[in-house]
């Protein structure tokens, strides 16, 4: 396994303040993601947009332009982040399906290709560009689109469960899944059209709580106690 793409959720980015951006805890980020540089690793990123934006929450807001906001939502925090990573030694890249001035460079896998190369942290921001995908989709079509060998799913919680564990203390945790089976028992790990992306492409994905000690690193080694979805 050489190149992999972490997916950071927006609530991820907030740690305990639920909103906005919690800076101590994405340098420990930044700081595991550069020992992975260091050891020889390719790292592609992917940011939700939660922490600024849950647009289906609002029923005044038409659907197509709240998923836009969304997309603005994950540029700025792909910014930031890789702001936090140049500021430990690393550089960035942020790559946008769409337009945005100076800000950021327009997606090609070229493009992309040629920052990995350069031994540089990727951050694809935008989502697919269009509405109606969920960014769980835009890292699915990313990984995909750039030969990543493995999808990284950071989240709140440490794996996947059989119920929501915040509302059922006896939930089970699974080890491992195939991809199939996360569809079968819609277990909603990712969307659906995430899922069959995964499962076509045969793109595997480890999904792990980002806030235990060296969770990414972890995760990578294949010594996480998160969730393996086999393909």
């Amino acid at each position: 396994m050489k190149r992999i793409l972490l997916k950071l959720s927006g609530e991820a980015l907030a740690g305990g303040k639920r909103s906005g951006f919690d800076e101590g805890f994405i340098e420990g980020v930044a700081v595991q993601v550069k020992k992975l540089i260091e050891d020889g690793y390719e790292v592609g990123i992917v940011t939700g947009g939660g922490n600024f934006w849950r647009g289906r929450t609002s029923e005044n807001i038409d659907r197509v332009k709240a998923d836009q906001i969304g997309m603005l939502a994950t540029v700025m925090n792909c910014i930031y982040v890789s702001e936090i990573f140049r500021s430990k030694g690393m550089k960035t890249a942020v790559l946008t399906p769409f337009e945005c001035g100076s800000f950021t460079k327009l997606f090609s896998k070229d493009r992309a290709s040629k920052y990995f190369d350069k031994g540089m942290v990727v951050f694809f921001a935008g989502g697919t560009g269009h509405p109606y995908f969920s960014t769980d989709t835009g890292a699915v079509l990313m990984a995909v689109e750039t030969d990543c060998d493995m999808i990284l799913l950071a989240k709140a919680v440490d794996g996947v469960y059989d119920s929501d564990p915040k509302k059922n203390p006896n939930a089970r945790k699974f080890d491992k899944l195939s991809i199939r089976e996360v569809i079968d028992r819609k277990l909603l790990v990712v969307d659906l059209t995430a899922s069959i992306m995964a499962m076509e492409n045969k793109m595997p994905m480890m999904v792990f709580g980002l806030d235990g000690k060296d969770s990414i690193i972890n995760a990578v080694n294949g010594t996480s106690n998160g969730t393996m979805i086999t393909v």
